[in-house]
């Protein structure tokens, strides 16, 4: 096999699977999200890997969104997803997959309505639309906030989103773990040697899971296509969605920005569910993407 690149890139869905869902590597996700979620929960000892299919989500529907279900010992929830390009409605679809989580802890009969916390986390290789003018703000954290109290009124609901564009911090630049573990998602697939800065030994493991000379004919044939779907998809729905922006632009100076805008993004949605459909996608795949029904997708 023919090596381009040392090592996997981490917004695959192999690579995302290869590095944090798997039995062997739990340590390594185990030490993300403890470096993560220091502040609001207590030391992440073990996890357990949970059925995605408890999402709601169909296996169709996760080429776009690769997602890791998990929970701890105290039975908090973990959803940890990779969002690999821009969205419609992004952020109601992430509220809305978090209440799976709160609906499964109901009990039959006599149950007080005490549940566990559930944490959303997403890793996005795409910059929110409304907070694009911000690059110092790329770690969001979200939680249910009285605006009267200034308080947080719920605490076992959160939602952490990473813009990882946004971060362009170099190696020298580096100063905590948490630094670490950005500047390694954010460049894995780009290096050809770990970097001096990153001694710790959970990143020594990384680094030899991630290596793409380490994996049989097999392994490295599911990584490479991958890749090619991945590259693929983004390359689709980011032409389209800045195809759309311009379109809404020039709309806008007729009928309006906010109109015009709107109207953009509609034929950007329309304009990448037709190259899907091109390139093959099913249209369960399209849908889930653009936001289109699958009826309007198969009249394009």
């Amino acid at each position: 096999m023919c090596i381009k690149e040392k090592y996997i890139c981490p917004f695959t869905d192999f690579g995302f699977k290869k590095l944090f869902g798997t039995e062997p590597n739990k340590d390594i996700l185990i030490d993300f999200l403890n470096e993560l979620l220091k502040k609001d929960t207590g030391e992440i000892i073990d996890l357990n890997y949970l059925s995605t299919e408890q999402l709601g989500r169909s296996i169709d529907s996760r080429k776009a969104i690769y997602d890791i279900y998990c929970e701890n010992r105290i039975g908090e929830k973990f959803i940890v997803e990779l969002q690999k390009a821009k969205q419609n409605y992004f952020k109601d679809r992430s509220i809305y997959y978090s209440t799976f989580p709160i609906q499964q802890q109901a009990k039959k009969g006599d149950w007080n309505f005490k549940l566990n916390a559930v944490y959303t986390i997403g890793i996005l290789d795409f910059i929110f639309e409304e907070d694009k003018s911000d690059n110092k703000v790329y770690h969001h954290e979200v939680k249910l906030f009285d605006k009267n109290t200034q308080k947080v009124f719920y605490d076992k609901l959160t939602y952490i989103y990473l813009e990882m564009p946004k971060f362009t911090k170099t190696e020298n630049e580096l100063e905590t773990h948490f630094d670490k573990w950005l500047y390694v998602l954010k460049n894995l697939e780009n290096l050809t040697s770990r970097p001096a800065l990153l001694q710790e030994k959970i990143f020594a493991k990384l680094f030899k899971q991630a290596e793409i000379a380490n994996y049989d004919t097999t392994e490295y044939a599911e990584y490479e296509n991958s890749l090619k779907v991945y590259r693929d998809l983004k390359n689709t729905i980011d032409t389209a969605y800045n195809e759309g922006k311009m379109e809404g632009k020039v709309e806008g100076k007729i009928e309006g920005k906010i109109e015009g805008e709107e109207i953009g993004l509609v034929k950007g949605a329309r304009k990448t569910a037709k190259k899907m459909k091109q390139a093959g996608f099913e249209l369960k795949i399209i849908a889930q993407v653009t936001e289109l029904s699958e009826k309007e997708i198969e009249e394009l």
